[in-house]
């Protein structure tokens, strides 16, 4: 697989990469390696296993090879927590379970030098008594688990990771799926100063967020930034949707292979919320035999893109 020359960091407006493998030789020995294959300028790991509840310790060696070869490199690292983690869960054992996850998480991402640890929003699991909604109950929740949380995250010093809410795709009693709902949250959260945002552009699509359009991803870009204040959004989760707008299903498709198409992402470079904001693929790589040859294709593409936006001043 060829593919094009890495730009070095400071001629980045937007670096462009993509989550990475770790199994094997590990965050450095696989994750890197495969960054450098597909033309990552930036990449997300997980660091425990995205299905499950274990919170494994890592390895000292590994984190500091990985941290100090993304500092070398100019490579900006994320973390995703594990899926599992719901603080709008009726079941108090799923929330201790969750707290212990995304602690982890943010942890681990501390000693790798993440600069973020992105968090699904979560649902309102359950039935409030008489019947009815649980989002009041689901999101006091979110407040009483998350906050200390970030107390701890203050503890860490000026160098700990973001905690990035991720809007769903609003399946069932999501939290947090339109992009007005940020607003919400993050009063839930007192407004934290390092509570951010990453935007998944499949997410907001299939959340009713017709970015297709002409303007639309310009209009879904205001919506966020007018709900979670300025400077709030640091990642992009780039991917297109096998789904129509508002389906509310999150079934990514490569870039320009699905419903919202590859012209649009370019607005995603050209908006003044997105400076210096990276751009990571989860796009689909088994149907081109899972070597990574679908994400070098879409970091290409959107390098492309990003070459053809008319950058604002």
């Amino acid at each position: 697989m060829s593919t094009a020359p890495v730009p070095p960091a400071t001629a980045r407006r937007n670096p462009i990469g993509a989550h990475v493998p770790v199994a094997g030789r590990g965050l450095a020995g696989t994750g890197l390696a495969y960054a450098e294959k597909v033309g990552a300028e930036t990449v997300q790991v997980f660091v425990a296993n995205p299905r499950g509840w274990a919170t494994p310790a890592g390895s000292p060696a590994q984190d500091e090879a990985f941290r100090a070869a993304c500092a070398e490199q100019g490579i900006p690292a994320w973390v995703h927590a594990p899926y599992l983690i719901n603080f709008g869960s009726d079941n108090p054992a799923t929330r201790e379970r969750s707290a212990d996850s995304l602690r982890h998480s943010l942890h681990r991402g501390h000693a790798i030098g993440a600069l973020g640890v992105v968090l699904h929003t979560g649902s309102a699991v359950g039935t409030a008594p008489g019947g009815g909604s649980r989002r009041a109950e689901a999101m006091a929740q979110v407040r009483a688990d998350v906050r200390p949380l970030l107390d701890e995250l203050d503890a860490l010093g000026d160098d700990a990771p973001w905690l990035l809410l991720e809007p769903t795709a609003g399946q069932g009693s999501s939290l947090c799926s339109r992009l007005e709902q940020l607003a919400e949250y993050l009063e839930a959260l007192d407004g934290h100063p390092r509570v951010g945002v990453c935007l998944d552009t499949c997410h907001a699509f299939a959340a009713g967020h017709d970015l297709a359009v002409p303007g639309g991803v310009t209009a879904a870009l205001d919506a966020l930034a007018s709900a979670a204040g300025p400077g709030r959004l640091r990642l992009i989760h780039a991917n297109d949707s096998e789904d129509v707008v508002g389906a509310r299903k999150d079934r990514h498709a490569n870039i320009g292979a699905g419903m919202i198409g590859a012209e649009p992402f370019r607005e995603l470079f050209e908006h003044p919320e997105t400076a210096g904001v990276p751009l990571l693929v989860e796009t689909p790589d088994r149907k081109h035999g899972g070597d990574g040859t679908g994400h070098a294709m879409d970091i290409a593409v959107l390098r492309e893109l990003r070459e053809r936006a008319a950058v604002p001043a």
